[in-house]
């Protein structure tokens, strides 16, 4: 996990949205674009920081590029997080 990747993702209010529509499972680039008011360049700059910071997977299936959530990402985020809390008892 490249952590300053992943949070400075995470900070950013379009990637939190496309993080939190991929909650709902595996979606492609035009449904992800779909909702949001912005150009596909502007949401493939969003997708590409998240796939940097491997916060979503990238499939290509024939025609079509499918997004999907690298859970493990956040639950290492999570570990790392906890690790903090462990040391303040």
């Amino acid at each position: 996990m490249a952590l300053s990747e992943t949070l400075k993702a995470i900070s950013n209010p379009v990637c939190r949205r496309i993080l939190e529509y991929l909650k709902g499972g595996r979606q492609t680039a035009g449904d992800i674009a779909k909702q949001f008011d912005l150009t596909g360049a502007t949401i493939s700059y969003h997708l590409s920081n998240l796939k940097k910071a491997e916060l979503i997977y990238e499939q290509k299936q024939k025609n079509f590029i499918y997004y999907e959530l690298n859970v493990s990402v956040f639950e290492e985020l999570l570990v790392w997080i906890m690790h903090f809390k462990e040391e303040n008892k």
